[in-house]
């Protein structure tokens, strides 16, 4: 899907100063070329990782990529690779996934004519503004983990509190793998500001060039603050599987205090339990009643240990 910005006619994209691209199809890419004489990205092309391969010059023009996360409908939050070229005459945005991000955009730009350099300056800052929101999420996250963990009065069933535990610890650990997303895309967009100014800087007005740098320090205070987040996300796990850890000690604990107090009851039971013809205690008439109290009381007496122990 092609879309222009100011809307022209027929798509003949006379005028437009931003060409928005979804999806593109041969007939579309076609029709870029021939209005600009610009090369319109590949998929596979803005998938690249290399800093090389994402940031370029061709022809008089910046070719430009990022790995954008984006929120839709079906998922939460995806990874969209996404490809800029800019040039004197016209921006290009290359996206294979829908995103509100731009239509946004397009709305606040209320349809004047606007300077490519200035379309794509706002789209930056909309990023980045999309960024933020997102670490605003996590944080809110985070807190409410955190609530969870370290305030957990109201829990008394150990398996309700474990259970719990664990579905944190697979919350938190979605979060950090978000968070690696967010800051390379930080990264990426900080890397496309300081190119533009760095390689555009004869197309660009002082204003712009400030609005691109007000961009790389709001990235830079957006990384900062994503660095935090991540170690409270490793404060978080590790808090939480250390609980399930004493949890675990606990019933073990237990397990092992019952085992020792119950071993000398049962040898006791064994041994009068064998009917040996010449027993002494065989013929005892208190022998049943001698043997049911020194069995209480060999189960009692290492409580009473343990007790004094501190260890229950």
């Amino acid at each position: 899907m092609l879309r222009a910005f100011p809307d022209t006619p027929d798509n003949s994209l006379t005028g437009a100063s931003w060409i928005d691209i979804v999806d593109p199809i041969p007939a579309e890419i076609a029709t870029f070329e021939k209005a600009f004489g610009l090369r319109v990205p590949t998929k596979e092309e803005v998938s690249e990782i290399e800093t090389t391969s994402r940031l370029r010059v061709e022809h008089g023009a910046l070719y430009m990529s990022a790995p954008l996360i984006l929120t839709t409908g079906d998922e939460p939050w995806i990874v969209a690779p996404t490809g800029f070229v800019l040039s004197k005459t016209a921006l290009l945005t290359v996206r294979f996934v829908q995103s509100a991000i731009f239509d946004s955009v397009r709305k606040e730009l209320n349809a004047g004519p606007l300077a490519p350099t200035v379309v794509y300056v706002c789209v930056l800052e909309e990023l980045v503004d999309h960024v933020a929101d997102l670490l605003e999420a996590s944080s809110q996250a985070l807190d409410d983990a955190s609530h969870l963990i370290f305030r957990r009065e109201n829990l008394r069933r150990l398996s309700r509190e474990s259970s719990l535990l664990r579905q944190l610890l697979v919350r938190t650990g979605r979060t950090s793998e978000r968070m690696a997303h967010i800051t390379y895309t930080l990264v990426c967009l900080d890397r496309m500001a300081k190119f533009t100014i760095e390689r555009g800087r004869e197309w660009l007005e002082h204003e712009q060039i400030s609005r691109l740098q007000s961009v790389s320090a709001d990235i830079a205070s957006l990384e900062q603050y994503a660095e935090g987040l991540v170690n409270r996300i490793q404060l978080l796990q590790d808090a939480a599987t250390g609980i399930i850890n004493v949890a675990q000690n606990e019933v073990m604990k237990i397990l092992t205090i019952a085992s020792v107090a119950g071993i000398p009851p049962v040898l006791i039971a064994g041994i009068y339990g064998m009917n040996f013809k010449n027993m002494p205690e065989l013929s005892w008439a208190w022998g049943y009643p001698f043997a049911l109290m020194l069995i209480v009381l060999t189960t009692i007496v290492p409580l009473i240990w343990f007790k004094w122990k501190d260890w229950i």
